[in-house]
């Protein structure tokens, strides 16, 4: 049980450590100023009701010598590194050399409410026809959906892993089945340290105070597996259990007595 429970929490862990980060607002050959329903997306957090239709509003300006053919444009909201909800709308136009084109889409989100809740950073992108970014804006999402979102139950199923992980590290503990060497120990009470700071990450988010960027969320795991490392580390030394002297094991019988033969 022990090892499932760390592999669970490690594959969250590597989706902390070892996803692409997103790329910044001026990847690819052009400018993008975005709006969601005549809010500029830029340096701000955009409320996003599921049940709403929304009105994105892009304007590309090309600061190259010649034109660039946009294919899409794409809505995605990522978190701990993994992609969450990306809506994709083909709509083709070109951007003229050292000029802009401003156009607007109309998106139906109705289905982002069983996806995602909470602060999401998210992305607008276009895209040409081999699904490379053309232009990317970035923002943090203020998704109105459902706790019982694909988000959601993505915390709730770190949260009850977590809360595995320590019963079981600390029952190893309260049982003195550690193991006699420090760095050992440390590393039983790792996954739990490491759970508690994805549960902590996406809570934050969830109750909209925090959106898990990778400025906040690494260093709030690490964080907290290192906390939980050095309490493992800390622990007292497990007792050895006491060896039973062999001449104390035998049971010694009362010999019977000679009158006893003779009668």
């Amino acid at each position: 049980m022990g090892r499932v429970i760390a592999a669970g929490v490690a594959l969250g862990l590597c989706a902390v450590l070892l996803g692409a980060p997103p790329a910044s607002a001026e990847s690819g050959s052009l400018q993008l100023q975005v709006s969601i329903d005549r809010r500029p997306i830029e340096d701000a957090t955009v409320p996003v009701d599921p049940a709403n239709q929304v009105e994105l509003q892009v304007v590309a300006t090309n600061t190259g010598t010649a034109p660039v053919k946009v294919r899409s444009v794409r809505l995605s909201g990522v978190a701990l590194a993994l992609t969450f909800f990306a809506y994709d709308t083909t709509a083709p136009f070109e951007v003229p050399a050292r000029g802009s084109v401003s156009r607007t889409f109309v998106l139906d989100l109705g289905d982002l409410s069983g996806q995602a809740t909470g602060l999401l950073p998210s992305s607008v992108e276009l895209l040409d026809a081999q699904r490379g970014t053309l232009g990317e804006a970035t923002t943090v999402a203020d998704v109105r959906g459902s706790f019982w979102s694909v988000y959601g139950v993505f915390g709730l199923a770190m949260l009850v892993l977590t809360v595995l992980a320590w019963l079981t590290a600390l029952l190893a503990l309260a049982r003195h089945r550690l193991a006699p060497n420090r760095w050992r120990r440390g590393l039983r009470f790792l996954p739990a340290g490491f759970g508690t700071g994805l549960v902590a990450v996406i809570s934050l988010s969830v109750l909209r105070l925090v959106p898990p960027e990778p400025a906040v969320e690494i260093p709030v795991v690490l964080g907290a597996a290192a906390i939980a490392f050095l309490l493992g580390y800390l622990t007292p030394h497990p007792a050895a259990p006491p060896a039973v002297a062999e001449s104390d094991a035998t049971v010694r019988l009362p010999l019977p007595s000679t009158q006893e033969f003779t009668r």
